[in-house]
Parts: structure tokens; sequence; C-alpha cells
């Protein structure tokens, strides 16, 4: 059954209606009820502020230079390159030319190793717990990512003012940041 409603539109509601009216080929009634489904279904996104997170999602996103992948496609890659005799070494050279140049990035964006992890945690390739004195202990999802990360984190932050040591496990690492001043 289809219900008649009446609507007054502003010019900016006007000029929009007409523009998704023609950018779809639906008529102003079918796009008004997939405006409203759209709005309903997201409805309680709609009505709060956007998160800092969403915020940085979207920044990422729409660059173009980052792209959302699901996490089995990074093991399937990894499991692809890696097997018991380790990386294969074609792998490991295109992913220190990307970590070598991430490091010149990051010597400009980040201060320290924690904002690294941070960053790598918010993006899911890790997770990240800060104890005192510069000590990380840091949950990678799989022993091929955490050697794949440790490797990147490692090339990626060589340009900080600061040196790091990485403790690995099997699928964990504890990260020690020391000033480079301190190192001997």
């Amino acid at each position: 059954m289809t219900q008649r409603v009446t609507v007054s539109l502003d010019d900016d509601s006007k000029t929009s209606l007409e523009r998704l009216s023609t950018e779809t080929g639906n008529g102003q009634s079918e796009v008004i009820r997939r405006a409203l489904a759209f709005y309903a279904a997201n409805f309680g996104a709609a009505k709060v502020q956007p998160s800092d997170n969403l915020e940085q999602y979207y920044q990422m996103l729409s660059s173009g230079e980052h792209i959302l992948l699901d996490v089995d496609f990074l093991h399937a890659f990894l499991e692809h390159v890696y097997d018991r005799d380790g990386p294969d070494p074609s792998f490991v050279e295109a992913a220190d030319r990307v970590s070598d140049y991430h490091a010149c990035e990051y010597a400009e964006r980040f201060d320290d190793i924690g904002d690294v992890l941070e960053w790598l945690s918010f993006c899911g390739f890790l997770a990240v717990r800060h104890e005192d004195d510069g000590v990380y202990h840091v949950v990678f999802p799989s022993e091929p990512v955490r050697w794949f990360m440790s490797r990147f984190i490692e090339r990626s932050t060589a340009e900080l003012p600061t040196d790091i040591r990485i403790e690995p496990g099997v699928s964990k690492a504890i990260i020690t940041e020391r000033p480079a001043a301190d190192t001997v």
C-alpha cells in the first residue's frame, strides 16, 4: 500500500533530490524512499558525532593510499610467502622498500615508537600495551604477522630519534625504546 506525504524542501534539499534523481535514474519518490530507508538503517551513526577513529579511517581511505583488508587476506598473503624455511627473499626485498619509504614519512609524523605502535594498532596489525620506561608489550595475530610487522617496525622507525630493541616471542614481542643517545 502506498501513502502520499507532502514534504517541504529548502533549496539545498531540492537541489540534492534533483541531483540524486538524475544520477540514479530513479524518480523523486524512489529517491526519497531509499533515503529514508538508509537514514533509518543508519540512524544511530547519523545522530552522534563521528568518533576520532571514524575520522581517522575516513582520512586514510579517502586519500586512496590505504584500503580496508580482511585480516584473513593478510594471513593468506603471509602464508604464501612465509614457510618453514622463512620468508620468500623477493617478498622481503619488496617489504623492506615499503618499510624504508615509511621511515621517511614516520620521521616527520611520529615522535616515538609509542606513537607508531598506536597507529599500527589503529590499523589493526597488532594490539599494544604500554608499560613504564619505554617498554611495550605487543600482540600479533600470528607468528608470520609478528615477523612481518616486527621487521616493518624496526625499519620504519630507523629515522626516529630513538633506538628500539625487539624481543620476539611466537606471536608477541616486547619492544623497548631508548633515546638514541642512551645506546652504546
